[in-house]
């Protein structure tokens, strides 16, 4: 059996932000728990020319959408970089899990030849779609989820490897 477009990446945005969402709740218990400001875990980054949680998450979650989109061939939808909070992150996630759900595999299946092109400053990158899920896309998406994690297990909050993979 091959494996599909659609299988390489809907499915596991969904379950890498899932469990996204689940860190993150369990940074905001780890903060109450122990009274610190959740402030601090939303600058914390893991060093001075890496980017904060915050901007992680937004990115992580920026991955899933945009990729998702690019290999469907539509436009890509912008979710503003507003978020101050972790209750605000998990609704970032939410809304990005809503989006990326609401794709049908006969949109992104068949994509591996697409030809997909990215702005990146004044250049540009092409890709063909296959490459671009597994060369680009997964790999930053990944990037960014496992930097959050990074970031907050550095903080101390009690999470593990299994908090990374989820449930099974």
């Amino acid at each position: 059996m091959t494996l599909s477009m659609y299988q390489a990446s809907v499915p596991l945005f969904t379950r890498m932000l899932t469990n996204l969402a689940a860190i993150l709740a369990k940074a905001e218990s780890h903060a109450a728990a122990r009274k610190i400001d959740p402030a601090v875990f939303l600058g914390s980054r893991l060093f001075p020319d890496m980017l904060p949680l915050t901007r992680q998450v937004q990115l992580a979650a920026d991955f899933a959408k945009n990729t998702t989109a690019r290999l469907a061939g539509v436009e890509i939808v912008k979710f503003s970089d507003e978020e101050t909070s972790l209750p605000e992150l998990q609704q970032r996630i939410a809304k990005t899990l809503d989006y990326v759900k609401g794709f049908k595999a006969s949109q992104i299946d068949g994509s591996e030849g697409r030809e997909i092109t990215l702005p990146i400053g004044a250049d540009s990158l092409t890709f063909k779609g296959q490459d671009f899920l597994l060369h680009f896309g997964l790999p930053n998406f990944y990037f960014h989820v496992t930097t959050a994690y990074d970031i907050l297990r550095h903080l101390g909050v009690e999470i593990g490897k299994r908090d990374f993979l989820g449930p099974r």
